[in-house]
């Protein structure tokens, strides 16, 4: 038992990004830290909380309210030899900085002919369920997951927001990290890593043979809970936690469907060309005579993100919408 203890660790998801960042300064002299409040405030959501004092003002750098700006600033940075990670407050305010992103991160390694690499990290807060109102509050990853040239993660577990950072900095193209901002505070057991961390493949959270439950980020931990419900009932869900969702593990998705025969895509983003219709699709493509029912969807109500707490919750898919969705499935 005294082993056990000793191999594991009690974090938050907050203090796992931490301590990855901090792994990702102190082990190459190229890595630096930017953005608007990330070094006197400890940034917006408090990750790079101590940083500033541990590291200096030339490697933890807050930059003026100009997302713009810095994220050019960090492509330049990358273009020059450097490991710049970037934080954004939130990915609505990605959106001034989405020119950068689409026209320079994301092109000039394929329009370079390989010249150019741009070793860039972009990290932000995602999604809703924190009454931040409809600037702060949407999960627009879907978006950035349709541009080719960039790699997006969506890390949902503690194990994931610890290891993911350096593979990501490691990679030659752009990479985005979302992080959902109902995870931050989420606690638990950190397992010390059994190997590097796999980019390119999707998770399965839960085993099952009846239906898959297939979702990301901040979704994850209701669509755990779904499962457990329908396990009560006698009904054996898989989850697959989607992880990387550019490039999707596209062969997961299939062989969890091939196994199950019942699908249900879980996204908080709003249903119309979101990601959970791109992984529809997938599945209808190619695994039309697998499915025993229609792929069934459970995402975020075509509104504006509201900032009263019952809107709010009606709003966004929750554990019950999920149930009730595999019901549909399995009926």
């Amino acid at each position: 038992m005294g082993t056990d203890v000793a191999q594991e660790a009690k974090t938050t998801y907050r203090e796992a990004m931490r301590e990855a960042l901090r792994e990702a300064l102190r082990s190459d002299d190229r890595v630096f830290l930017m953005g608007e409040d990330v070094g006197r405030y400890g940034g917006c959501f408090g990750v790079s909380l101590g940083m500033l004092e541990e590291f200096g003002p030339e490697r933890v750098r807050d930059t003026p309210l100009s997302e713009s700006a810095f994220v050019g600033a960090g492509i330049g940075a990358a273009l020059a030899g450097m490991r710049p990670i970037v934080e954004i407050m939130t990915v609505n305010f990605s959106l001034l900085a989405l020119d950068q992103i689409l026209n320079n991160a994301a092109t000039l390694l394929y329009m370079s002919g390989g010249q150019l690499p741009v070793p860039l990290v972009i990290r932000m807060t995602t999604g809703a369920g924190r009454q931040l109102a409809a600037q702060h509050s949407h999960s627009l990853e879907g978006w950035y997951a349709h541009i080719p040239g960039i790699r997006v993660l969506a890390p949902a577990t503690i194990e994931d927001a610890r290891h993911m950072l350096a593979p990501a900095l490691a990679d030659p193209d752009p990479v985005l990290i979302f992080e959902h901002g109902s995870l931050y505070n989420v606690s638990g057991e950190l397992l010390p890593p059994t190997g590097p961390v796999d980019l390119d493949h999707a998770a399965i959270r839960r085993p099952g043979t009846d239906i898959s439950l297939i979702t990301y980020g901040g979704s994850l931990p209701k669509t755990l809970a779904a499962s457990d419900e329908l396990a009560a009932e006698g009904i054996s869900a898989e989850v697959i936690d989607l992880r990387t969702l550019r490039p999707l593990d596209h062969a997961l998705i299939t062989s969890s469907v091939a196994r199950t025969h019942r699908a249900v895509v879980i996204d908080e983003a709003w249903r119309t060309g979101s990601l959970a219709a791109e992984v529809s699709a997938r599945i209808a493509e190619t695994s039309f005579y697998d499915l025993d029912a229609p792929v069934e969807r459970v995402c975020s109500a075509e509104v504006p993100m509201p900032y009263a707490r019952r809107l709010e919750e009606a709003a966004l898919p929750q554990t019950a919408d999920i149930v009730a969705a595999s019901h549909r499935a399995v009926e």
